[in-house]
């Protein structure tokens, strides 16, 4: 047991480290190419940070664990959405950008939505599986959601003299050092979301939880600690726009991209159990879409606002025990 705990501590120190190098790396091509670092966070960082579920994915296709897949990515975005976002909200209120807040939360939503008209058999395959050729089409709109940005900004840097301009003032950053730094932090974020996640669960094994419990709360909130701890080490350092870009990024990618590479390995399995998880992943998007467009400031996550979210996710979490 000392040993388990050992290497989840182990774990936690890697992610942190690999977190602040992500950032930081990030953060500097951003600033070398004058690029919105929301893109960033939309791209480079949220793939980054999404590595643990990616690899778990992988793993659990091949070796047949399919209901591992769908518990642990919803789970990841409705902890992406309620825990994380909820705390960094409560640690510093969370600004919300226009294309963010109208664009790609949601987009979020309707990706939600789509995999559980998927699931149900209402595209007019089975209603108990995600096939493969939904799969692909997820992939697919995961390339066009995840290259659009990239394309966006990529055009406005050629015609902008300003930021030709401004491109000389910015020789002293070097690229080659910004791009170790992302490998680097991505590593360790994958080593040490892989330590926490497999010793946490052998500890919840010992204990007799089930596996579907386990997919919702330890590993889910295990393989999201990469994007926690990033979005608190963004929020920490005043990169906000990271962290948002982060966690929204990360919900679409956990849709589009985990789930569509699992069901185009292997059908993936949907049950009454998965409706009701994926009713409370839609329903906690829209609850972050509508704290954008009501309070005192529209575009911004209150603390108040960051507390009920951080509420909700301890009550979802003692009724999936209870």
């Amino acid at each position: 047991m000392i040993y388990n705990i050992l290497c989840i501590a182990i774990g936690f120190a890697a992610l942190i480290v690999g977190a602040d190098l992500l950032v930081k790396g990030s953060s500097g091509i951003a600033k070398k190419f004058y690029i919105p670092e929301i893109i960033i966070g939309l791209t480079i960082v949220c793939v980054g940070t999404s590595l643990p579920e990616l690899m778990i994915t992988v793993n659990s296709a091949i070796k047949g664990h399919t209901d591992l897949i769908i518990s642990n990515a919803i789970g990841s975005n409705i902890c992406n959405i309620l825990l994380i976002l909820g705390f960094v909200s409560i640690i510093n209120p969370m600004k919300i950008e226009e294309d963010v807040k109208n664009i790609h939360i949601p987009i979020s939503i309707i990706a939600t939505l789509l995999v559980l008209l998927m699931g149900n058999g209402l595209f007019g395959y089975s209603q108990q599986n995600i096939e493969r050729k939904e799969g692909i089409f997820l992939l697919c709109c995961f390339a066009i959601y995840f290259t659009y940005p990239l394309v966006i900004a990529i055009r406005d840097i050629v015609k902008s003299k300003d930021v030709k301009k401004d491109l000389k003032k910015r020789k002293k950053i070097s690229i080659v050092t910004c791009v170790i730094l992302i490998i680097i932090g991505a590593v360790l974020l994958k080593f040490g979301g892989d330590l926490v996640v497999d010793y946490s669960v052998i500890i919840a094994s010992t204990f007799g939880i089930s596996e579907s419990i386990i997919g919702l709360t330890i590993v889910a909130v295990g393989t999201a600690l990469p994007e926690l701890v990033t979005s608190i080490v963004a929020t920490m350092t005043k990169d906000t726009d990271i962290a948002i870009g982060n966690l929204v990024g990360s919900s679409i990618l956990n849709i589009c991209l985990i789930l569509g590479l699992g069901a185009t390995i292997s059908p993936l399995p949907f049950s009454s159990n998965i409706n009701d998880i994926f009713i409370v992943s839609t329903l906690s998007l829209f609850l972050l879409w509508t704290f954008c467009h009501t309070g005192k400031d529209k575009n911004c996550i209150s603390r108040v606002e960051g507390i009920i979210m951080f509420s909700l996710y301890i009550l979802y979490t003692i009724k999936l025990f209870v």
